[in-house]
């Protein structure tokens, strides 16, 4: 039988396990606590928090370089809108989240990272009634990051399509912490030995990749990006749209698998990565097997608009 033991012993022996993961925190915040810390194996989750036992509760990833926080509206707007759709409400005003985030990037002390920023239903019993829950909970962590270097822009992704199905429109359009086909995505990308899976709805249609939203160049040179119906509108790709108006035509519509094979370009766009290009589908090359020109360009805009719209933390 394990030892029981009093707080104090309690939180010696936590302080003492290692903690997987744990070189790669560099700062935190819950709210019940209501303020940030640095050391990993404090960043605690109860287990009565119905984020952690039915996955109930949103969340946004963002990403820090050179000291800005890049388009950190734009994921507080989206999940806004996800917290709508669960009918969640933070634990404080939308403001006041948005300076914990800016707090933590600053306590990071580093001019690049990550930041994971967590709204759940809150701690209040394992049943499935929100009631449970008197207050949401809320966490934000910043992590380490180190952006891809150009050898692995210049050699593109392989993709394939998924065994796993598109998610429901509903649940598709909230960035929700039920990730479970996200992660069988990844898995079978790694069984295949490909980078990436692009999921498909139950009429064909192109929907997303695992974390990310894929857009085409079609034959005519037009930036083409699948309708929204079974997928997250991305912060990215919707910021690269913009960026790329006037530049190339750019259209919405529904995008089959027909449409990759056929494409001058395939590309992936995210937070992490910008935007970058496939170079295999199902193992066919698309269009001469290296990545092209536009998602090169994408590329450059979002990181010139990273540095002329980020909002800063540092100073």
């Amino acid at each position: 039988m394990p030892p029981v033991l009093d707080r104090t012993a309690y939180l010696e022996r936590l302080l003492s396990v290692d903690r997987p993961g744990s070189g790669s925190i560099l700062a935190f915040y819950e709210h019940r606590v209501g303020a940030i810390c640095h050391d990993p194996k404090l960043m605690l989750m109860p287990l009565d928090d119905h984020l952690a036992h039915r996955g109930d509760g949103i969340f946004e990833s963002m990403k820090y370089e050179h000291g800005r926080i890049y388009q950190l509206e734009a994921h507080l707007e989206r999940m806004a809108r996800s917290a709508e759709g669960l009918y969640l409400e933070p634990p404080c005003t939308w403001d006041a989240l948005r300076e914990v985030v800016i707090d933590v990037a600053r306590a990071s002390g580093r001019e690049c990272g990550m930041l994971r920023v967590l709204v759940g239903r809150g701690p209040g019993g394992f049943g499935i009634d929100p009631a449970e829950c008197p207050e949401a909970s809320l966490y934000v962590a910043a992590y380490k990051f180190s952006p891809k270097d150009e050898a692995w822009y210049a050699k593109g992704l392989t993709a394939f399509r998924s065994a796993i199905p598109a998610k429901q429109g509903y649940l598709a359009r909230i960035k929700n912490a039920n990730y479970l086909p996200n992660v069988f995505m990844t898995r079978e990308a790694h069984q295949r030995g490909m980078d990436v899976a692009f999921s498909f709805d139950e009429e064909g249609f192109l929907a997303e990749a695992a974390i990310a939203n894929v857009a085409l160049v079609d034959a005519q040179g037009a930036l083409v990006v699948p309708e929204f119906s079974n997928a997250l509108a991305g912060t990215t790709v919707l910021r690269a749209m913009e960026l790329a108006q006037g530049e190339m035509p750019v259209t919405f519509r529904k995008v089959r698998e027909d449409d990759l094979y056929a494409a001058r370009e395939v590309l992936v766009l995210g937070t992490s990565s910008d935007c970058v290009g496939v170079v295999a589908f199902e193992g066919r090359p698309v269009g001469d097997g290296r990545p092209g020109p536009v998602s090169a360009r994408l590329r450059a805009l979002l990181q010139a608009d990273l540095l002329a719209s980020g909002t800063p933390f540092l100073g």
